[in-house]
């Protein structure tokens, strides 16, 4: 079980490893290009070499590649809705190429369809999105906080989403503690959270963590990240979280401020012992 953080790309994807190794990342979590869409760098297979080459220098063990914000899947607009599957089939052979381990992506929102009207169509297209794909990185499904019609508060509608979508290609989910919190999984009851996670969708579908502790209560559905022990998930549930963690060897991704960052990787490694 390793601990990083969310590493910028600025001047090319194949910088990013000594800027992790300068804060401590023992893995790393980094867009492929710019969140907010625009223009995308190729990935070249001399900047391919270059980065895998810098990831063993810096001695990262594992790349993580988060999709870009604008990706939603249960859109009634045609060119976002297929942009999205489009983006992901993308993000997925880029991260192929740079030999990342897990692309990890929200779903979108289903505000213009319905709840299930909206799920429905998150599915069609995810298994359009999936269906030829055949690279070595696979895909995770990340938990959102919740706040409005966001697809994935809930990990019972996840794992449906993912059942139904039967596809190789999924892993599994990133569970981000922050987003969880938000939406009713109280990590302060951290017994009681867990089992209530196993029985939605079960520890093994787990892959990854994102480490957020929270500026908002518990069932806000609000996403405000705070620093480790500065939130209200709290310093205790987080040495138990990590803990956890380490049992199933699932690594976990810090996306705090990076004023603190390297600050919480210590803490993080500290629980880790």
């Amino acid at each position: 079980m390793k601990i990083g953080c969310h590493i910028s790309i600025a001047g090319g994807v194949d910088n990013a490893p000594e800027r992790a190794e300068e804060l401590g990342c023992e893995v790393m979590q980094i867009f492929s290009r710019s969140p907010q869409g625009g223009k995308k760098v190729e990935i070249t297979s001399d900047l391919a070499e270059s980065f895998k080459n810098k990831i063993s220098e810096f001695k990262i063990k594992n790349t993580y590649i988060h999709s870009p914000y604008y990706i939603n899947f249960a859109s009634t607009n045609n060119r976002i809705r297929y942009g999205s599957v489009k983006a992901i089939q993308e993000e997925l052979e880029r991260a192929s190429l740079l030999g990342a381990k897990y692309v990890m992506t929200h779903l979108g929102s289903a505000k213009d369809l319905g709840e299930q009207a909206g799920k429905e169509k998150t599915i069609e297209m995810l298994v359009k999105t999936l269906e030829n794909y055949n690279g070595e990185t696979k895909l995770l499904l990340e938990n959102s906080a919740g706040a409005g019609a966001i697809i994935g508060n809930d990990l019972k509608e996840l794992n449906e989403i993912i059942e139904k979508v039967n596809s190789p290609a999924i892993a599994g989910i990133c569970l981000d503690t922050q987003h969880s919190f938000a939406s009713g999984y109280d990590w302060t009851k951290f017994e009681e959270t867990i089992e209530k996670i196993d029985q939605e969708i079960g520890i093994e579908k787990i892959k990854l963590i994102h480490a957020n502790d929270s500026l908002t209560e518990c069932g806000s559905n609000k996403d405000r990240h705070a620093h480790i022990g500065e939130g209200l998930i709290g310093a205790e549930a987080f040495q138990k979280i990590v803990s956890f963690a380490k049992e199933n060897e699932i690594d976990m991704i810090l996306e705090t401020q990076h004023d603190k960052v390297a600050e919480d990787i210590k803490l993080l490694k500290s629980f880790r012992g």
